[in-house]
């Protein structure tokens, strides 16, 4: 079901499943660290209590009115919650209500959400998009924290459930078997990134569609797999990955300074992202969706960028962030899932499940 273009009543259905996988996930962290949540201060996570409560101020942020925010129960709401403002080192330090009363706002906050989305009359798909938008947005943050917790968990060695471990996205291959190949893309003029209007929701950085003229190029089929990767490890005497797969696994936790030295070593090249959404979109055989790629991008914006109202989304990060293409089997969430979106980390990242395909040169 695609997230982008459902209706009210799918969307209800999508805020309440990506609520269940929200609180399986703090309730995993809550079996290992206790109700408290402690971890240490990193640069890479939030502390997972004030996330949780993030998660619920976002969503009221946008979509309930003011008067209403914080439902009576939590004081200071905005001055803990809120992302823009609270500076991310002082969030470990915040008078936070408790894991119960969190849950208690949550999901009083999903309550009355779900009771709006009730009344939008927008189950048309020619009318939908503006009405639904913050729904949208609300839904897709809340993912993007579930994906986000689920590679804290991993860092910090707690177990993630079962049933907060998403679906295979469908294009993506894991088969023993898979013969990896090379696709030869012919010369063409590409429209790169969403259109205005007309395929539902879109983020902010992914609009300003614009045509890019790109050369004949050669791309593999398949991401670079821990049996391709290990020999470059051993011959630059590397540091070895901390989680390492079965030779036929796509080779993740990969930052972009590694893949694009891999690529050096093999006399290859990482792709653009003009290359890989190309690819995506017209070939068939061209198989994504195992671990977050790496392109050769870094993350900028499209000619005449606007920010959407959520304008600390995209614009604060341009030219400090590369760009990654697909998507991460088992964390992403299939909503997330779409050939035009733009991921972007940091290129030290390795705690993510990233991992990279490459071009010939």
């Amino acid at each position: 079901m695609n997230a982008r273009t459902a209706t009210a009543k799918e969307l209800s259905l999508m805020l309440q499943d990506s609520r269940a996988r929200t609180l399986a996930l703090a309730d995993a962290y809550a079996a290992a660290l206790g109700d408290a949540l402690t971890v240490r201060k990193l640069d890479t996570l939030n502390p997972p209590l004030w996330e949780l409560g993030h998660i619920a101020w976002f969503a009221d942020h946008w979509l309930c009115p003011r008067a209403n925010r914080g439902f009576g129960s939590v004081a200071n709401y905005d001055a803990l919650y809120d992302s823009s403002n609270v500076a991310h080192d002082t969030r470990w330090d915040l008078p936070l209500p408790n894991l119960a009363q969190t849950k208690a706002q949550m999901q009083a906050s999903l309550d009355e959400i779900l009771a709006r989305l009730a009344t939008e009359k927008s189950d048309s798909a020619s009318n939908s998009d503006a009405a639904l938008y913050f729904y949208r947005l609300a839904l897709f943050h809340e993912d993007m924290h579930a994906e986000a917790a689920i590679y804290s968990a991993k860092s910090l060695g707690i177990a993630t459930p079962k049933d907060a471990l998403e679906a295979t996205p469908h294009m993506a291959c894991t088969s023993a078997d898979f013969i990896k190949t090379t696709l030869s893309i012919p010369a063409q003029t590409w429209l790169l990134g969403s259109p205005k209007s007309g395929a539902g929701f879109a983020f902010d950085n992914e609009l300003g569609q614009h045509e890019v003229t790109l050369p004949a190029f050669d791309i593999d089929s398949r991401v670079v797999t821990w049996s391709e990767y290990l020999p470059f490890i051993k011959a630059t005497m590397r540091e070895m990955p901390l989680h390492v797969g079965a030779p036929n696994d796509a080779a993740t936790h990969i930052n972009w300074f590694d893949a694009k030295a891999w690529c050096a070593w093999a006399g290859r090249r990482l792709p653009t992202e003009a290359e890989w959404e190309c690819a995506a979109l017209s070939r068939p055989d061209f198989h994504w969706g195992e671990v977050w790629e790496w392109t050769a991008n870094t993350f900028e914006p499209y000619p005449n960028f606007v920010p959407h109202a959520y304008a600390d989304y995209s614009a604060p990060w341009f030219g400090t962030r590369q760009v990654l293409r697909g998507a991460a089997a088992g964390a992403t969430s299939p909503r997330m899932v779409h050939p035009k979106y733009r991921n972007f980390f940091t290129p030290e990242r390795t705690d993510i499940f990233a991992g990279f395909r490459s071009c010939a040169i």
